[in-house]
């Protein structure tokens, strides 16, 4: 049977449309949906945040709604079930005006699916870990870092098998660090630094296969270092500094092929530097700095062709250093063989002729005249102190256009501050205990640099007065005490809004204190004592709330102690020897007529 031409054209026109609802059914029916929030995920969430009584990161303000997965509630994170997977809370910023206060609730242990947890920063949030967090089988990062945390860290953190990253750093944690965290073999990263954590390195440190990163820095840690440490092949960084360890290094640690940072500084580590150091390959920083280390440095540390720093002061190492040519520790940056029992008499040749950023060998026996060094434009610190230089100072800073600080203090130099031409990006000097002469015009002046923060000249022969001090100056840090210094405090004193120290005792000054001295609101320390100075101690210093050292002593300081914290708080001792100041922490006023008088001259 044949149809007519317009049926068989509307029969393929119904084809198209339908073909066309199918498809628009299809797309709708396999259209993803949002997930939505597990009634009990929300609950626990909730009691988190009832349980944090602070918080100025604003972080849980945005933690309102029945939806916790819909991507408002800011650190919350979940899967396509609607189960919260990730939960993460940093500071914004590294300010003290961010933080949260309050607890850790149990109910985190409720949240069965997370496998993330990071609350970092907050400073504030105090209290025990949870032994609820111990449920969470697919937890695999555990960060809970910088805040205040107590008590001991739970045992039962060893059952998280699935855990790669363990950072409870920068806490109050106290205690053992339990063995059961050696049960945690996924363990990427392990980071207890900065507690209060004593006791042993447990031995059940043995099955970490795949452990990179290993931290327990700035803790009370005792015992010897467990030789089994050797064993984690894939390690890159070990941080065991600031602690009690005490005993010769294992062997074994040099024999880490991937092993970038080994920083033991700071323990009662004892014996030899093993000569088998040349096996760590890749090592790029190498601190065993305050130990009690003995012998020699061996010639072996010469092939570490990869090492960028280099710290092994304060130890009892000895000469003879051993002999490294220009080629040896090609990538070496920074050396520090400061206060062992080395007499190097002049720096060693293979020191003066390397592109090094950081040359400090304080206490290293060196004597005549300050040496120079084939590359000085690239060198930002030095640290020449407690040796026994005698001149040269003007040749010594030619072309060191890149130094920022510089250290000669203890020293026998002798040297007119007029000679001293000082590098632009200079923001350290300390000259103390030397035998300088000169004007404090010569360093400060109108083309001092605003880089400037500290300057130690003290316990010199420096004369001449106090010069007015400019605006825009950046200095923290004044020191000219005992030295031959005239005059009077200027009032421009007050210019130098970011000073923390004041040391001006010890000279001959004159006059009053300035009232301006109230200006100096960051000031921490001040000390004005064994001059001749007059007056009153003007209460405009009340206005330093920051204060917490003050000698005002040997001077002939006249009338009433400032009454407000915290002079009024400072020992007696402070103001003693003077004329004849008055009131708490010293005897009340008394005034007589030769009182007055007295306090108006």
């Amino acid at each position: 049977m044949q149809f007519p031409k317009w049926v068989l054209l509307f029969l393929c026109l119904c084809d198209v449309l339908l073909a066309v609802l199918v498809a628009e059914t299809t797309m709708t029916t396999v259209a993803p949906m949002a997930p939505v929030c597990a009634v009990e995920d929300r609950a626990s969430l909730l009691s988190f945040k009832a349980r944090i009584v602070q918080d100025t990161t604003d972080i849980l303000a945005s933690w309102t709604g029945t939806d916790c997965c819909n991507g408002d509630w800011e650190g919350v994170t979940c899967d396509a079930r609607g189960r919260v997977t990730s939960l993460q809370l940093q500071r914004p910023e590294k300010n003290s005006e961010f933080f949260m206060k309050g607890t850790l609730s149990a109910a985190l242990g409720n949240l069965h699916f997370l496998e993330v947890i990071v609350i970092s920063g907050m400073k504030h949030i105090s209290g025990s870990i949870p032994e609820s967090l111990t449920s969470l089988s697919h937890l695999t990062q555990l960060v809970l870092e910088d805040n205040a945390l107590g008590g001991t860290i739970p045992s039962s953190l060893g059952h998280l098998s699935s855990l790669q990253i363990l950072s409870l750093s920068g806490n109050h944690l106290t205690g053992q660090i339990p063995p059961t965290v050696g049960n945690l073999m996924n363990l990427l990263q392990l980071n207890l630094a900065r507690n209060s954590l004593s006791g042993p390195i447990p031995q059940t440190f043995k099955t970490f296969p795949s452990l990179q990163y290993f931290d327990l820095s700035s803790n009370k840690l005792s015992g010897a270092l467990p030789d089994h440490v050797g064993q984690f092949k894939n390690l890159t960084y070990i941080d065991l500094s600031n602690n009690q360890l005490s005993g010769p290094i294992p062997i074994s640690i040099f024999s880490l092929p991937k092993l970038l940072d080994l920083l033991l500084s700071n323990n009662r580590l004892t014996g030899n530097i093993p000569v088998q150091i040349e096996g760590l390959k890749s090592i790029t920083t190498l601190s065993l700095s305050g130990n009690q280390l003995r012998g020699q440095i061996p010639a072996s540390i010469s092939k570490l062709q990869n090492l960028w720093n280099l710290n092994l002061s304060r130890n009892g190492l000895s000469d003879p250093l051993p002999t490294i040519l220009a080629s040896h520790i090609p990538s070496l940056l920074t050396i520090d063989l400061s206060y062992n029992n080395f007499i190097f008499e002049t720096v060693p040749d293979w020191i003066r002729n390397k592109e090094l950023s950081e040359v400090h060998l304080a206490g290293c026996g060196l004597k005549g005249a300050l040496p120079t060094f084939r590359k000085p434009d690239s060198i930002t610190s030095i640290d020449f102190s407690d040796n026994q230089f005698t001149d040269r100072i003007s040749s010594f800073l030619t072309n060191m256009s890149s130094l920022q600080k510089l250290n000669l203090s203890n020293n026998q130099l002798k040297f007119n501050l007029s000679e001293l031409k000082l590098p632009n990006v200079l923001s350290s000097l300390d000259l103390h205990s030397n035998q300088i002469s000169g004007s404090l015009s010569n360093i400060l002046n109108s083309k001092t640099s605003g880089f400037l923060e500290v300057i130690d000249v003290s316990k010199n022969q420096i004369t001449g007065i106090i010069p007015e001090l400019n605006s825009g100056l950046g200095l923290e840090v004044l020191n000219i005490g005992s030295n031959k210094i005239t005059g009077h405090i200027p009032s421009s004193i007050s210019n130098l809004g970011e000073l923390i120290k004041l040391d001006i005792s010890r000279n001959q000054i004159q006059g009053t204190i300035p009232m301006s001295v109230g200006a100096l609101v960051k000031l921490q320390w001040l000390d004005i004592s064994i001059n001749s100075l007059t007056g009153k101690i003007p209460n405009t210093l009340l206005a330093i709330e920051r204060l917490r050292h003050a000698n005002f002593r040997a001077n002939r300081l006249c009338g009433k102690i400032p009454q407000g914290r915290p002079f009024n708080v400072f020992p007696v001792a402070a103001y003693a020897h003077n004329l004849c100041l008055c009131g708490t922490p010293l005897p009340p006023c008394r005034e007589t007529e030769e009182w007055k008088r007295k306090t108006k001259q």
